[in-house]
């Protein structure tokens, strides 16, 4: 068995841009399951997506940066940057296994990726091979999942808030400066990011 030491959590994402919401997550999972440390996964641009409202990736990687910088428990992580696109989960974790062999990677996500879990390159070996801590969102059964050896379920404290609601209420000219790290929210302001 591996020692906990080194356990830690992948929170993937684009972090367009990172919030509140992401933050309780990430401090809710370091503090009260037996994960060291979160890496915030900052995914690039997928081909597939509109990418209008999406910032550059070293943006979204800034943002990330400022919002953790005071706390060692958690980090950035731009590994997805460097790798073929689209990146597939799967593949993501191969590379870091190789890169840190002293680390065990368990991935964070939420009920919703479930349903479609099945659809995920190579979601068995993914399944056999690495730990989910899945947090339970109203509305999604974890179904068959729930009994699976290597998922294990918590009832995070969730902020009900998403990025297309920040950025759509920062082109509205709202202030949205409690939903935001304070230096995210003035990077943002400073940046003039999401006002067109």
């Amino acid at each position: 068995m591996m020692s906990n030491k080194n356990k830690t959590g992948l929170f993937f994402g684009s972090f367009n841009p990172i919030h509140t919401g992401h933050m309780i997550l990430a401090e809710y999972m370091v503090e009260y399951t037996d994960l060291k440390e979160i890496w915030f996964v900052v995914s690039p641009q997928n081909p597939l997506k509109d990418k209008k409202n999406l910032l550059a990736d070293y943006h979204r990687l800034a943002m990330v940066n400022i919002a953790v910088e005071d706390d060692a428990r958690m980090r950035s992580c731009n590994i997805e940057f460097k790798m073929h696109q689209p990146s597939y989960t799967i593949d993501t974790l191969a590379y870091l296994d190789e890169k840190y062999p002293d680390r065990h990677f368990v991935l964070i996500g939420g009920t919703d990726i479930l349903p479609s879990f099945h659809k995920w390159k190579n979601y068995k070996i993914l399944l056999d091979n690495y730990t989910l801590y899945i947090y339970n969102r109203p509305h999604y059964d974890p179904g068959e999942y729930r009994t699976h050896p290597n998922i294990s379920f918590f009832d995070a404290p969730l902020l009900e808030i998403s990025a297309s609601f920040i950025r759509d209420s920062i082109k509205k000219r709202k202030d949205i400066r409690y939903m935001l790290p304070p230096r995210v929210y003035e990077y943002i302001k400073e940046m003039y990011f999401y006002e067109k």
